[in-house]
């Protein structure tokens, strides 16, 4: 059971990762998760590390909304058995019909650990897992299994990626590296990538709001080994990141500018971009970064 394509559901070409909105009020996650639907984004994709349960997460975004799709992006394999990761995706897809993608993940180390569970042979683990989830009974109502998308950046979990699910959600990684997925993955699998997005006038106010953002990701080994892996130094990926490495990461400028990097992206092979915006203040719905971004998310759907 491969879930090679998305079936009836519709991501549309922009999306948006919940970041610091996964840390509001529901009722602040319900009013935002809203108006982007209605400023025309695609996809709310939300993160599962220590916040919300992943699938009472969907509820309170599927329910505030009546278009947007949701996805989870990831949902952490460790935080339930394959059977109950199966049963809440099909409960959630039978409640919100086509407007849900499971997004699935190893997630790292020391949060696996957190949990009292072993984090090794991520790959091999994810495949039984997976095989697991398809393989498991449904006694409920009637009701498919949504596609299912992997958190991948390797060439081992890409390929798991297009043999056993719909595609791939790459995360803060470069845009020539969202390319060369495209090009393991094949034309069919659903490419979602990671844009991480800060509106600023220049550089150094840039790297002042996205920083925060680059130093919590080159801390986890399995992003920074990543970009080793890609050609770059060990102290180009020490944070917060070399100007060279927070260019080919971040889209920063005014939206004319964010909008040529997204096309950027779009071009490599994604199918759809998914906005990560940095905001100055995490602890702020950023309302406002929608609503300067939204006629880009317009102009994709001419």
């Amino acid at each position: 059971m491969g879930l090679s394509r998305l079936r009836r559901v519709v991501p549309g070409r922009v999306g948006v990762f919940a970041g610091s909105l996964s840390a509001q009020p529901a009722a602040v996650q319900r009013q935002v998760a809203a108006e982007m639907q209605e400023l025309g984004y695609g996809t709310l994709w939300y993160g599962e590390s220590l916040g919300r349960e992943t699938f009472a997460q969907a509820a309170i975004f599927l329910a505030a909304t009546s278009r947007l799709v949701v996805a989870s992006g990831i949902a952490n394999i460790w935080a339930r058995d394959p059977v109950a990761m199966a049963a809440g995706g099909r409960t959630i897809a039978e409640a919100w019909p086509d407007r849900f993608m499971l997004g699935l993940g190893v997630s790292h180390a020391p949060m696996v650990e957190q949990r009292g569970h072993r984090y090794q042979a991520p790959v091999h683990a994810m495949r039984r897992y997976i095989e697991q989830m398809y393989r498991a009974a449904w006694t409920g109502p009637e009701a498919e299994m949504p596609p299912v998308v992997l958190a991948a950046l390797g060439p081992r979990m890409v390929a798991l990626a297009r043999e056993l699910a719909a595609g791939a959600y790459p995360y803060f990684t470069t845009t020539e590296h969202v390319g060369s997925i495209r090009e393991q993955l094949g034309p069919e699998p659903f490419l979602a990538a990671d844009l991480p997005v800060v509106l600023a006038e220049d550089q150094a106010t840039a790297r002042a709001i996205g920083d925060r953002h680059t130093c919590r990701y080159l801390r986890t080994d399995n992003y920074r080994n990543n970009l080793l892996r890609l050609g770059w130094s060990d102290e180009e990926v020490q944070g917060p990141g070399s100007d060279a490495l927070f260019e080919a990461i971040v889209a920063w400028g005014d939206r004319d500018q964010i909008a040529e990097r997204i096309q950027a992206v779009l071009e490599a092979g994604a199918d759809q971009v998914v906005l990560n915006l940095i905001t100055p203040d995490p602890r702020l719905p950023y309302l406002e970064e929608l609503r300067e971004l939204a006629p880009l998310v317009v102009d994709l759907a001419r």
